[in-house]
């Protein structure tokens, strides 16, 4: 053999075991590369559940927060809409005295002058309580209704209809679309 064909023989050989090297040599890292993209792909799919719950979290939070704000909102459009009922409540029984004084019979001047002063007041308090909503209920010739009248009594009269409020004994009142106070009635059987 020459020279030349054992020189070409050991580079062959020598290229061959480069080679062989070189595949055992990517073994190794192919096999740690596809660990270390299975550890990245593992952390990548927990930081996208982490992320999925906190938006989650966040969505209903708000949804929470909304509902409270539109719960409060509510709230202060009924404390506003009554806030005058605990003043009414409170007045409501002076009315009723009111009322009955001016019932009385007058038999000289000076009672007469007197009692239209206080029908004057009696009027403007009324007109200062309808400015807030306040109503009485209509109760005599109505049928009776439970949300509205209470039934102290109860009569046989021929003449008119059965469950209807025959006579009113204290005047019911309505604060907008609320019963402050019921009518105390007498209702047919």
């Amino acid at each position: 053999m020459s020279e030349e064909t054992k020189q070409e023989q050991q580079e062959a050989k020598e290229e061959k075991s480069e080679a062989v090297e070189e595949v055992f040599a990517e073994g190794p890292q192919v096999e740690e590369v596809t660990e270390e993209e299975q550890h990245e792909s593992d952390e990548l799919s927990q930081l996208e559940e982490k992320l999925n719950e906190s938006e989650n979290r966040y969505l209903r939070l708000r949804a929470d927060f909304d509902n409270f704000r539109r719960r409060v909102n509510v709230e202060n459009e009924a404390k506003e809409k009554y806030r005058a009922q605990g003043l009414i409540t409170e007045l409501l029984p002076a009315l009723d005295n009111f009322e009955r004084a001016l019932n009385i019979e007058a038999d000289n001047d000076q009672t007469k002058t007197l009692l239209q002063g206080m029908e004057m007041v009696h009027r403007s308090i009324v007109e200062a309580l309808k400015k807030e909503g306040v109503e009485p209920i209509e109760a005599v010739g109505q049928q009776f209704d439970p949300h509205l009248h209470q039934a102290v009594m109860q009569t046989e009269e021929e003449n008119v209809d059965s469950n209807v409020v025959v006579e009113e004994f204290q005047k019911g009142y309505k604060l907008k679309d609320r019963v402050i106070r019921p009518s105390m009635v007498k209702v047919n059987q």
